[in-house]
């Protein structure tokens, strides 16, 4: 689908690790290049025409997002330079001043690093305690799994929206209904279901969602932080300096502009936040809906193969995102991704920035293809392929 829009696709590879970051059409690219070329001047900052250009472009892709998850205002859309930013500026800008020793903030031992580290952080400077719904066999989600663990200290519940290793849609809209009726505050890290999946975070009803542009077909380096208004109105700048002052004439008089330029410091990536609004027109002309429902044919067509090989153990069987966890028995990870990149296919092979999940699936690292729209079934076949000779892929390593 779409494939003729990805100049990396001109390559002779087949591109599996999506989860990681996606191939980028054509349009983000010129749209970059454009930046560079015809008004590369600062964002916000002068009385010129070229850099009201660069403001009406900045300013369209806030407008973009707003409207790409159904933001109630401009203002709660917040550039960063990822995810894993976004999640920082959270805990450090609004957590860290209102939760006390002995508060206790939920996650689950399958979430991503940056999900999990400024929590632990937390815990050794405020004394906050970090606890794990516990899942269920399919090392999924559950609202009564989540039940089971809360408690009167329980003050925030901090989850993937889909996770990218087991790659299960966690019942957002639920959790977050729950957990206000006990006034619980509800973090989404977006990034793995950004792109894949539709999100309305006024229907979901969460305080706070994080996500990155470039595992949505944009650029590196950009990010976004939504919170709801009036919670945002309470986070804490963790860069100060240029273009978030109101003024300042000395250390007892420095004032702050509002929402969002007091929390987006400094020159920004701005080739990448004005090349963003082209990646979600992108998305936006093939539709979510379109994409998810392909990527779970084209998952279920893979897993089914694999199934048939009895030396590969997959972790993830039943999965609604594209994310497929699996190892072949008796071999490293590591060396079955080397051996796959001698026919030029990409997969990942690790632990996925996902540390603690061994602590659930009993393995330390696994390969993981993930895929997007732009896959086709004859890279699934391929794959397969290459995978049903252990005696080849032994062969091949040594």
């Amino acid at each position: 689908m779409n494939r003729e829009d990805f100049p990396m696709l001109e390559q002779d590879i087949i591109y599996l690790d999506n989860g990681a970051t996606t191939l980028k059409p054509k349009s983000v690219i010129d749209k970059t290049v454009e930046y560079y070329e015809k008004y590369s001047a600062n964002a916000h900052r002068g009385d010129y025409d070229i850099s009201y250009k660069v403001d009406q472009e900045y300013e369209n892709t806030r407008s973009l997002v707003k409207d790409y998850i159904h933001a109630k205002y401009l203002e709660e859309i917040i550039f960063t330079s990822g995810a894993t930013e976004s999640l920082n500026l959270i805990v450090r800008g609004f957590f860290t001043n209102l939760l006390e020793a002995g508060d206790e903030v939920l996650i689950t031992q399958s979430e991503h690093a940056a999900n999990v580290i400024p929590w632990f952080h937390l815990a050794n400077t405020n004394g906050i305690c970090v606890n794990y719904i516990p899942l269920d066999d399919n090392h999924y989600v559950t609202l009564e799994n989540l039940k089971k663990v809360i408690t009167p200290k329980t003050k925030v519940i901090s989850l993937a929206h889909i996770t990218n290793v087991i790659g299960d849609i966690r019942p957002v809209k639920e959790i977050a209904e729950f957990a206000h009726q006990n006034n619980i505050f509800v973090v989404i890290d977006a990034a793995q279901s950004i792109g894949h999946i539709p999100t309305d975070v006024q229907d979901l009803d969460v305080d706070f969602l994080t996500f990155s542009a470039h595992k949505m077909c944009g650029p590196t380096g950009v990010g976004v932080l939504y919170g709801k208004k009036e919670l945002l109105e309470h986070v804490e700048p963790l860069i100060l300096g240029g273009g978030m002052n109101e003024s300042f004439d000395n250390e007892h008089e420095v004032y702050f502009k509002d929402l969002p330029t007091r929390l987006e410091a400094g020159t920004p990536n701005i080739a990448g936040v004005i090349a963003f609004s082209e990646a979600i027109k992108y998305i936006n002309s093939i539709g979510l809906d379109k994409i998810s429902e392909y990527e779970k044919k084209l998952r279920k067509y893979l897993v089914d193969k694999l199934i048939d090989i009895p030396y590969i153990d997959l972790i993830n069987i039943e999965s609604d995102s594209g994310i497929v966890a699996f190892n072949v028995a008796g071999i490293f990870s590591q060396d079955i991704a080397y051996y796959l990149n001698k026919y030029n296919i990409c997969v990942r092979a690790g632990n996925h920035c996902a540390k603690i999940l061994k602590n659930e699936v009993g393995v330390n690292n696994t390969l993981r293809v993930s895929v997007y729209f732009y896959n086709t079934y004859e890279e699934m076949d391929m794959l397969v392929e290459l995978l049903s000779d252990r005696d080849k892929i032994l062969k091949e390593m040594l």
